[in-house]
Parts: structure tokens; C-alpha cells; sequence
């Protein structure tokens, strides 16, 4: 019923994306990790806007609270900020280029990271500092790949 439905292989994709988003990385690696949660909610949103909705984006963004150890609600609030344009302007968004994707990711990510620096710095006396844009960059380069990769896993599990 669930692999029927869609549901199964949906959550699937989520759990890697949250696992991807804690998993170990070398030092160097580190500060240019993708955002891969932020990644796989855009293309859910734009893919499915039937069905991936405001309240699987909440959802995710308290189970990231969770997993980062962040106050409770900071990456909810900034996902759901990130997100609102994508299921918004889904259609447009879906027309456009690879090119013009990747600088619609690179927007929405940058939004994303910039309030959830902003909310940490509030609560926490967070410090800026430039390697914290850097998962702009490496999310906007791997947003092709993270397209095709879903796409096809949606086509082959017929996810509708």
C-alpha cells in the first residue's frame, strides 16, 4: 500500500536527505557540505505541489531541529520561508533551464542559511563567518544531479 501510494518511497528520499545532512564529512570537506534536506524538499515541492505540501516542510524542518541540535523551530521557520516561493512559483520553476534552476536554488538556499544565521545569532551569539555561504555554492552545482537522481527514482517507484 505505501510503495503503491507514493508514501514510501517519498520518506525514503527525506531519510537519506536528513542522513546526508549529519553524516561524517572529512574537515576540509565539511564547510561545503550541499544542503541536501533543502535540495530534496525543492525538487519534492516542485515535482508533487499536490502533495508535498507547508506541512511536510514543517515536519522535515523539526526533525532537522532535532538532528542539528538546534533551538527548536530555527530550521522549521527557515525552511518553510525557503520553501513558500518554490510551491508558489512551482510551475514557472519547473519551465526554466538547468542554468536557471541552479540560480533559483542558489536564492532560495541563500535565504534558507541566511535565517537560520540570523535566528542563531539572536538566540545564540552566533558569529558569521564567509564559509557559512559556502553551502550555496556546492547546492547550486550539485542541483542538477539531485534533479535527475529524483526524477528518475520518482519515474521508476511511479510517484505520483
Amino acid at each position: 500500500m505505501w510503495i503503491k501510494s507514493g508514501l514510501l518511497p517519498l520518506l525514503a528520499s527525506y531519510i537519506v536527505a536528513l542522513v546526508l545532512m549529519v553524516m561524517p564529512m572529512p574537515a576540509f570537506m565539511e564547510p561545503w557540505r550541499p544542503d541536501w534536506l533543502s535540495l530534496v524538499i525543492i525538487y519534492w515541492v516542485m515535482a508533487l505541489p499536490h502533495r508535498v505540501g507547508m506541512g511536510s516542510v514543517l515536519v522535515l524542518g523539526l526533525v532537522a531541529d532535532i538532528l542539528m541540535g538546534s533551538v527548536f523551530g530555527i530550521y522549521a521557520t527557515a525552511l518553510l520561508i525557503m520553501a513558500y516561493p518554490a510551491i508558489r512559483h512551482f510551475q514557472r520553476i519547473r519551465n526554466y533551464s538547468f542554468t536557471q534552476q541552479a540560480i533559483v536554488i542558489a536564492m532560495l538556499v541563500l535565504i534558507k542559511r541566511v535565517i537560520v544565521y540570523e535566528l542563531e545569532h539572536v538566540l545564540n551569539d552566533a558569529v558569521f563567518q564567509l564559509a557559512y555561504l559556502y553551502p550555496v555554492i556546492s547546492s547550486t552545482v550539485a542541483w542538477p544531479w539531485v534533479y535527475l537522481i529524483l526524477r528518475k527514482y520518482r519515474r521508476h517507484y511511479l510517484v505520483r
